[in-house]
């Protein structure tokens, strides 16, 4: 009899093998919307499906940092309320935008929310032709140094100052699943949202994963601006080809807010797509401070941090398109 449960115990274990060995990896390409724009995921060699994870993720960024969400913790700090102890989330973010705004010489800075809104770009789209009186009056609220960090809490030194993440938040999000899909052990994987991206491995164990840069001058243009190869690094563009207005009168307002005036208008740039190995949230900071700084302050940044490349697209006195790039 025993022999007889040997061999049973045997065959299952046998059975519960082959079952296991039977379970195919495959190529993944999960679509959809967050963050207010679309992302594209594909990941190879994986044998699960993990969009209800990816969902669940998203769904703890946005109740932490979306100033689209009423209830999330930015909300609840950009309304005044006191005594709201952040999760990790908004913790990290914050940090790595205290010290972005630091390197950029404030440059990057979230506070300018009140002036996003204000110009129509923001989750309240007032859409105010600002006066240069308006502008110095919300300037006092600018400064991320107005903001800390204190026992878990975000502690402001007026209430009206105004946090906006979104020039940061994408590139977080990114950052999110990179680490999620690292600890599932997919060593390969391409993660698109918004136009900001994480490229690990080689695509079909061989190639590197290819990048259309979107021309901005022609922003519908499926061909793209320039093609580039990108493997284990993050990838952000900014520029203002997209997200801007039109007065009645012909003025336009662009979205890059400069930290330093509370203007929105342009800059000599017209993108700026910044490359680096460092986590997706950088680079996307990174690139909206270059809007901001323009051309000439964003080489001399560059000077000083060799590690991250640039591909910067800029207008000639003649409107034609010139490139500046490290890459």
């Amino acid at each position: 009899m025993k022999v007889v449960q040997r061999v049973l115990f045997f065959l299952a274990l046998l059975l519960f093998t082959a079952c296991k060995k039977e379970i195919k990896k495959q190529d993944y390409v999960l679509k959809g919307g967050v963050f207010g724009t679309t992302y594209k995921i594909t990941y190879l060699n994986a044998s699960k499906n993990y969009q209800k994870s990816l969902d669940s993720l998203f769904l703890i960024i946005n109740n932490s940092v979306s100033t689209y969400i009423p209830t999330s913790d930015i909300s609840k700090v950009n309304k005044g309320e006191e005594n709201i102890i952040i999760d990790d989330i908004f913790a990290e973010v914050f940090k790595k935008s205290k010290k972005i705004h630091k390197e950029t010489n404030g440059f990057f800075d979230p506070t300018v929310g009140n002036l996003v809104n204000a110009y129509g770009f923001g989750p309240k789209k007032e859409k105010v032709n600002l006066t240069n009186q308006e502008i110095d009056s919300s300037m006092q609220f600018v400064g991320l140094d107005k903001v800390v960090l204190k026992n878990g809490a975000i502690v402001k030194e007026n209430p009206q100052v105004y946090l906006d993440f979104n020039s940061i938040a994408k590139g977080f999000g990114i950052d999110i699943v990179s680490r999620f899909f690292d600890a599932k052990q997919i060593n390969s994987y391409l993660i698109e949202i918004g136009g900001e991206i994480r490229a690990k491995g080689l695509k079909n164990n061989s190639e590197p994963w290819v990048i259309k840069l979107v021309n901005p001058v022609k922003a519908d243009d499926n061909d793209g601006f320039k093609v580039i190869n990108l493997s284990d690094k993050s990838m952000a563009t900014s520029g203002n080809y997209r997200k801007f207005r039109i007065t009645e009168d012909g003025k336009k307002y662009v979205h890059t807010i400069n930290p330093k005036t509370g203007l929105a208008t342009e800059s000599n740039l017209l993108s700026a797509s910044v490359i680096a190995a460092s986590d997706c949230a950088d680079v996307d900071a990174y690139a909206t401070a270059f809007m901001a700084m323009g051309l000439e302050k964003t080489k001399e940044f560059l000077e000083k941090h060799p590690e991250i490349k640039v591909i910067l697209i800029y207008a000639d006195t003649d409107g034609s398109l010139l490139e500046f790039s490290t890459y």
